[in-house]
Parts: structure tokens; C-alpha cells; sequence
């Protein structure tokens, strides 16, 4: 008898901290629309042929996204950065990369992604699909985005992934200079 209410008891407890349990507890608590806030960090780097290359990040940006706790492909993303506030630390870098050699900031002040797909991949990470443009050139990219903490009202992600620049009309130093540009992003949201 003793054994026939340990097992029960003892299946019950297991189910509580099973892995659906923690994700659907976790999407729970995460769903919800958010800003996009100052304090992220959007970093990036370009290789070059036998080491270095250019690294920096971006001070400006805005965007908002919605998590839906029921069908996270129903989730969204809309992010907009400003190619005028790239910064690497270097003026005479940051100026070439606002010229029309680069991102032409004058003539296109922003450059933007819309998620089309999101699919989550393990508990806490998702593969986001979407459309970037950027010089008037709109072209599909993937983030990879792992959930890296959140409280009751802020979320944290961080945002992996790699984008060709001859896409967008960026390839100017090719082949010295890698045409992949990688992304390493620390994406705090605020729930609005």
C-alpha cells in the first residue's frame, strides 16, 4: 500500500519539473509586448584576411516586439537601427562606414528588420526569419535568439547571426574584408 502512493506521488512530482512544464511556465511568464530599450547592445564584426577587421556596435536603435505565450509563431519583431550612430572607436572607420561607400546614412537613415517567421528551438532559444533592408535593398536573414533572463516586466535575449553584405550594396573591400557580417546582440525589452 505504501508503495502504490509513493509511485503516484512520485510520477506527479517528476511531471511538475518535466521540461514542458518549465517551458510552458516560461512562455507564460514572458508573453506580451515590449520596447526595445537604450541599454541593449547591438555588436557586430567583419573579418579580415589574415586577422583584425572591424568591430563596433550601434548606439541608436528602437523596436518593439510581442510574445505569444500560446503559438510563439505568432510572436513578432520589428527592429530599426541608424547607420549614423555606428560606432568601432575609430573616427576615420565610423566615417567610411556612414558614407556612400557603405551604409550611406544620408540618403537611407535606417535600416530595418520585420520578422516573418519565429520557431522556437529548444525551451529557451528561437531561430527568427525575417526581412532586412537596408539601402533601399530588402533581402531574408536569420537571428538565432536565446533567452538570457527576465523579471516580471523586462526580458533579455541575446541575437546571433550572420548577414551578407553584397546584398544590401555593401561589399566595397571584398575579398580582404569578409562579406559576412556577424551579429552579437544583448536585445533588453521593457513589457509596455
Amino acid at each position: 500500500m505504501l508503495f502504490s502512493t509513493l509511485i503516484p506521488a512520485g510520477l506527479a512530482a517528476l511531471l511538475a519539473f518535466s521540461p514542458m512544464t518549465a517551458r510552458a511556465d516560461t512562455l507564460s511568464d514572458v508573453s506580451g509586448r515590449y520596447n526595445i530599450q537604450p541599454s541593449s547592445r547591438v555588436g557586430f564584426t567583419v573579418t579580415q584576411v589574415g586577422g583584425g577587421g572591424i568591430a563596433g556596435n550601434f548606439k541608436k536603435f528602437s523596436g518593439v516586439f510581442s510574445l505569444n505565450s500560446s503559438d510563439i509563431s505568432r510572436s513578432t519583431i520589428s527592429f530599426t537601427l541608424y547607420p549614423e550612430s555606428v560606432s568601432t572607436g575609430q573616427a576615420r572607420v565610423e566615417s567610411f562606414l556612414r558614407s556612400d561607400a557603405v551604409f550611406d546614412s544620408a540618403n537611407f537613415p535606417t535600416i530595418t528588420f520585420k520578422s516573418t517567421q519565429i520557431k522556437q528551438t529548444s525551451a529557451d532559444t528561437a531561430e527568427v526569419a525575417g526581412i532586412l533592408t537596408a539601402r533601399g535593398k530588402s533581402s531574408p536573414a536569420n537571428f538565432q535568439a536565446n533567452l538570457a533572463d527576465h523579471g516580471k516586466n523586462s526580458i533579455t535575449f541575446r541575437v546571433q547571426g550572420k548577414v551578407m553584405r553584397s546584398r544590401y550594396g555593401m561589399d566595397v573591400g571584398t575579398p580582404i574584408y569578409s562579406n559576412v557580417v556577424q551579429f552579437d546582440m544583448m536585445i533588453r525589452g521593457q513589457r509596455s
